[in-house]
């Protein structure tokens, strides 16, 4: 079989031209594309750690101006409270000051009214008076035919009156 004499030769050719192929392609990419691909793993590797610590940075600031924040929010509630707080007790005071003149203005109307009552009875017993001072005189004429004066009349009905 001459074809197993030749594969020595073959053989050896074809390895030699494999490790040719084999260095070119090593230096072409070794060489050649590696650095750039690890020159490019390296800027992104910098691009992130930057993005990464401006982030952290970022989040700092936001830490601290959430902080000053919740401190003006605290403060500002408190402002409020204390105007709440302060209107309510002007509220009050005022609510007071009116419904003592108002308390004030009834007493004094209620007085007057009952002045008016007290006026209005007295006039009311009054006329009573001459009513029954002038019934008395009639019914004394006619009961027993005695004329009695208004003056003596009106003293019968006051004693009665006072002691009825």
């Amino acid at each position: 079989m001459p074809q197993i004499s030749q594969l020595a030769a073959t053989w050896a050719s074809q390895l030699f031209w494999l490790v040719v192929t084999f260095g070119i392609v090593f230096l072409v990419v070794g060489r050649g594309m590696l650095p750039k691909v690890q020159k490019t793993i390296d800027s992104r590797d910098r691009s992130i750690a930057s993005d990464l610590a401006a982030a952290s940075k970022a989040r700092d600031e936001a830490d601290r101006a959430e902080e000053a924040w919740r401190v003006r929010d605290q403060a500002n509630r408190e402002k409020a409270q204390a105007l709440v707080a302060d209107a309510r007790q002007r509220a009050q005071a005022t609510s007071a000051e009116t419904l003592s003149a108002a308390q004030a203005e009834q007493a004094k109307h209620v007085a007057s009214r009952e002045a008016d009552i007290r006026a209005a009875t007295a006039r009311a017993l009054a006329e009573i008076e001459s009513v029954a001072a002038e019934a008395a005189q009639d019914i004394v004429t006619r009961v027993s035919g005695v004329q009695v004066s208004a003056d003596e009349a009106r003293g019968a009905v006051q004693a009665a009156m006072a002691h009825g």
